[in-house]
């Protein structure tokens, strides 16, 4: 319990900006271009009513944030959270700023967020909270402004319920406006899978660098989301063995490895992987520090911190999640030789096919999963070897490279843009 309170206690804004300051430092950044880049450009703030089910009148609040347009439209997820708060928000606004820079597709960053408990909503609730919520930020969101995506309890049909309310509002149909929608409306082939594929082939990648071979290598995963499990079953598919996973209520540990097809059906049917029968319990905290070849955190930011960078058992850190590492912790994995995988590269594979999905709807085209797989794979391998030739040019570890990267991409398109008016 002590690390999670440790975790509530971590500002991720606050964190984000010591990233930003350690990638700026060694850039030598330009003072006046650094306090634009340190800042988010435009923050929304609304506060709007939904009626329940009983009749009732809720009043919820949620936020659009808009971090940097300089490289093209904003982009990024919507999470219904009941931790939501606006430094969270403006947090993972930064991150994708960085994000789409690591992969150089031509997005800026934008994060969303509503302030609620969906597992407490009827669907009918959601869909009311989903369509308010969009007219509300509908003076900020457009397929050429900003593009939102699912993200923490939000999915295709979220996307589908935001997409139809912007089209009512301009009056005719705009597949663009949101990605990560269901296929029939304009999503793409191979999105569900997208950010844990992405996942996979960054993992790849490091253990041919570090020699290991994924045949037979464990792998602990800690959050049993979209990217989480499916990481999980596609490291399976590689021959690896998965010895633990847990979500929210807890976790499963079993040393011979877990049929991971068989935790995804009981997690569908008990809402949770717990009680998963041979297998022993385990909490979240001790998962992460489980000895294996590959940590995945896919769960929530700041579970690895200094209290527990210590006694992190794995080789490779594959941050499937968003800000899953404190900078304290990165520097002392990067003293004992763990291999982290940043998040601003690592799950950049979501938003890369979400970039494919909006390509693919202003053209009113449509890829196979053939090619949304090939184009993804190579995209996540070059954005790799940049940031390994960045780390080993500079001697720094592979977080604060993929930074070095992204802010020198984002600082060139702003400071070649120049300041208007």
């Amino acid at each position: 319990m002590a690390t999670e309170h440790a975790a509530a206690a971590i500002n991720p804004w606050h964190v984000a900006q010591r990233q930003f300051d350690l990638a700026a430092d060694r850039l030598n950044l330009d003072p006046g271009l650094r306090r634009v880049l340190r800042e988010p450009r435009r923050e929304l703030t609304v506060h709007f009513p939904v009626k329940m089910d009983d009749g009732s009148v809720q009043v919820l609040t949620g936020y659009r944030v808009q971090h940097n347009l300089g490289r093209g439209p904003a982009k990024g997820g919507i999470r219904y959270h009941p931790d939501v708060t606006l430094d969270e928000v403006k947090a993972l606004a930064m991150w994708m700023t960085w994000k789409c820079a690591v992969v150089a597709i031509p997005f800026g960053g934008g994060k969303g967020g509503v302030v609620v408990d969906p597992k407490k909503l009827s669907m009918k609730e959601l869909e009311a909270l989903t369509r308010r919520f969009t007219t509300e930020i509908s003076v900020l969101i457009g397929p050429e402004r900003d593009i939102p995506a699912p993200d923490v309890n939000t999915n295709a049909q979220v996307m589908a319920w935001m997409m139809d309310t912007y089209s009512m509002h301009v009056g005719y149909t705009v597949p663009g406006v949101v990605t990560g929608k269901p296929i029939s409306l304009g999503g793409s082939e191979g999105r569900a899978e997208a950010t844990a594929r992405g996942v996979v082939y960054t993992i790849i990648e490091a253990a041919r660098e570090l020699e290991l071979d994924l045949n037979g290598a464990t792998v602990a995963v800690q959050g049993f989301g979209n990217a989480g499990s499916i990481a999980a079953r596609l490291m399976a598919a590689e021959g690896s063995k998965v010895i633990a996973v847990s979500d929210s209520s807890g976790g499963i540990h079993r040393e011979e490895g877990l049929d991971v097809e068989r935790v995804m059906a009981w997690k569908r049917e008990h809402g949770t992987v717990v009680g998963f029968p041979g297998a022993e319990p385990i909490s979240n905290a001790d998962l992460l520090e489980l000895p294996c070849d590959v940590l995945i955190p896919a769960a929530l930011e700041n579970v690895i911190t200094e209290r527990n960078a210590e006694r992190i058992g794995a080789r490779i850190v594959a941050e499937a999640a968003n800000g899953p590492t404190t900078p304290e912790a990165d520097a002392i994995l990067f003293r004992r030789g763990v291999f982290v995988i940043p998040d601003i590269l690592c799950n950049a594979g979501g938003v890369t096919v979400s970039y494919f999905e909006w390509v693919q709807d202003l053209n009113r085209d449509h890829w196979s999963e053939t090619i949304v797989n090939a184009k993804l794979r190579e995209i996540m391998v070059k954005a790799f070897s940049e940031v390994r030739s960045m780390a080993t040019r500079e001697a720094c570890d592979n977080r604060l490279a993929a930074y070095l990267l992204a802010v020198q991409r984002v600082a060139d398109a702003t400071a070649m843009r120049g300041l208007y008016p």
